[in-house]
């Protein structure tokens, strides 16, 4: 039996939790993880049924059009502002957790790194992970 993967937000005011494992989980090196994570890319793990991530707590949304042209609905906490969810209006069963705000990080287990296209020099990943230009489809 697979253990829930739980995690929050900084202040622990908001929390989440869902049964699943993940189906994908990456390093995405687009210019908008760039931009909320403050470095050269967000750690993501993806799961295939959004309405089975419980979050709990108060929580306030943002949306951008992220390098794809779609939508991603970010989800944070307003006391602290950690991202703690992020949705995609072009695949509204994906829903995508920051894998810094999991209580168990080391479960994070990269595949593959994205939008490899806006990588930045300084920021170098595992090499061995496999390199999509894009978003794979």
């Amino acid at each position: 039996m697979n253990l829930p993967y739980t995690g929050g937000c900084a202040c622990g005011a908001v929390r989440y939790s869902t049964p699943h494992a993940p189906v994908f989980q990456n390093h995405c090196q687009c210019r908008d993880c760039q931009r909320r994570s403050g470095t050269g890319h967000g750690s993501w793990l993806t799961f295939a049924s959004s309405a089975e991530l419980a979050l709990t707590g108060e929580l306030r949304h943002w949306e951008t059009v992220g390098d794809s042209g779609n939508t991603k609905i970010h989800t944070f906490c307003p006391l602290c502002g950690t991202s703690v969810a992020l949705r995609f209006t072009a695949m509204p069963d994906l829903v995508a957790v920051p894998a810094g705000s999991l209580d168990e990080p080391a479960r994070f287990a990269p595949q593959a790194v994205t939008y490899r296209v806006r990588g930045l020099t300084w920021d170098r990943v595992d090499p061995s992970l496999t390199a999509f230009e894009r978003m794979p489809g």
